[in-house]
């Protein structure tokens, strides 16, 4: 009877303990949550980290001398660069290459170096901020943080020849690398207003020829022959183009 009694309280025991236990799936999965928050908490604060583990941990990429556009930050020699000008040539049997003006975002100083378009090279990756553009004073402009409305003063050499194209409310990108601004960008295509325009000589040619016609910012560019003075075009900021009629 006693061993029996004892058999029966063995057995209440381990029923109540499979009841209040968490199935092993339970475990796992409250095991990986736990490892998961220590792994992002921050052991200065002890609060959990702004961002994931995984995003901080690519800070560069290889890629060839083929690849190299303007704008692209590289490392070079333990320096980083930010490519300025950048050519594509062929040699003979020498292979093609290309060479690239290159400017230390340290100290400013421009170098020019040549590349083998099969190179590997290491690319630093930078972070584009929107803003809108304000006004300009002098060599400087002024740009706006669309969403803190913060103002930002930068050199108008960040937007290289793309500066004559800036115009109120316009919006832009600036490139940061390290917390400062390495160049800007402006839209792909932009409108502006023909001020002057050669004439249009009919009957010539059976082949439309282009002509050149003055921009309201400054720019030369060539446009077909049929638009006139005071038309609205659209042009590519990249070659300066004449793309349509706005």
């Amino acid at each position: 009877m006693q061993i029996l009694r004892r058999n029966l309280l063995e057995a209440s025991r381990r029923l109540s303990s499979l009841l209040h236990s968490p199935p092993p799936a339970a475990q796992t999965h409250a095991h990986a949550v736990a490892t998961l928050s220590a792994a992002r908490r921050d052991p200065s604060t002890g609060s959990l980290a702004a961002t994931p583990w995984a995003a901080t941990q690519r800070r560069g990429a290889k890629m060839l001398g083929s690849d190299v556009k303007l704008g692209n930050v590289i490392q070079r020699r333990g320096r980083i660069y930010q490519v300025i000008k950048s050519h594509h040539s062929h040699q003979g049997r020498g292979g093609a290459t290309i060479q690239v003006e290159l400017r230390d975002v340290d100290t400013g100083n421009k170098i020019v170096e040549r590349f083998r378009t099969d190179e590997a090279l290491e690319r630093v990756f930078v972070e584009d901020k929107p803003f809108t553009y304000l006004y300009q004073e002098g060599d400087n402009v002024a740009l706006m943080e669309p969403n803190t409305f913060e103002q930002l003063e930068v050199s108008k050499e960040l937007f290289g020849k793309n500066a004559a194209y800036l115009k109120d409310e316009m919006k832009v990108t600036v490139q940061f690398f390290d917390g400062r601004a390495l160049s800007g960008s402006v839209p792909p295509r932009v409108t502006c207003t023909v001020v002057e325009a050669q004439p249009n000589a009919k009957g010539l040619t059976a082949t439309p020829q282009y002509k050149r016609v003055l921009l309201d910012n400054g720019l030369t560019v060539l446009a077909p022959p049929f638009v006139e003075v005071g038309e609205n075009i659209v042009v590519s900021t990249v070659d300066d183009s004449y793309m349509t009629r706005a």
